[in-house]
């Protein structure tokens, strides 16, 4: 079974940045394809990022794409992503996850087999 453990969320100001983490245990993550997902109260959850299994390939949608960047490291069982110009519309619960196959196109949630417990990204005015 694989574990998804996020850890990096915190409060910033507007215009800055964070980092996320997570890091997975028990199963082979340099075969899945990873990504980071929001939640914010009320909504849907969407997709933010997503990287191939060899970290060629990623994909942004237009809410994030030229702020965030997601990167992995197959050596150390970890994706991250790193959040830059922060708006107070990118607060949400961040979540990682992954799937052993697929498209990183593919942004429906329900593709994606695993998922961490999520981590608070508030960004303030």
């Amino acid at each position: 079974q694989v574990q998804l453990v996020e850890s990096g969320g915190g409060l910033v100001q507007a215009g800055g940045s964070l980092r996320l983490s997570c890091a997975a245990s028990g199963g082979t993550f340099n075969n899945y394809v990873m990504g980071w997902f929001r939640q914010a109260p009320g909504k849907e959850r969407e997709l933010v990022a997503a990287i191939s299994w060899t970290g060629y390939s990623r994909y942004y949608p237009d809410s994030s794409k030229g702020r965030f960047t997601i990167s992995r490291d197959n050596t150390k069982n970890t994706v991250y992503l790193q959040m830059n110009s922060l708006k107070p519309e990118d607060t949400a619960v961040y979540y990682c996850a992954g799937k052993s196959g697929g498209s990183i196109y593919a942004n429906n949630a329900r593709l994606y087999d695993y998922w961490g417990q999520g981590t608070q990204v508030t960004v303030s005015s």
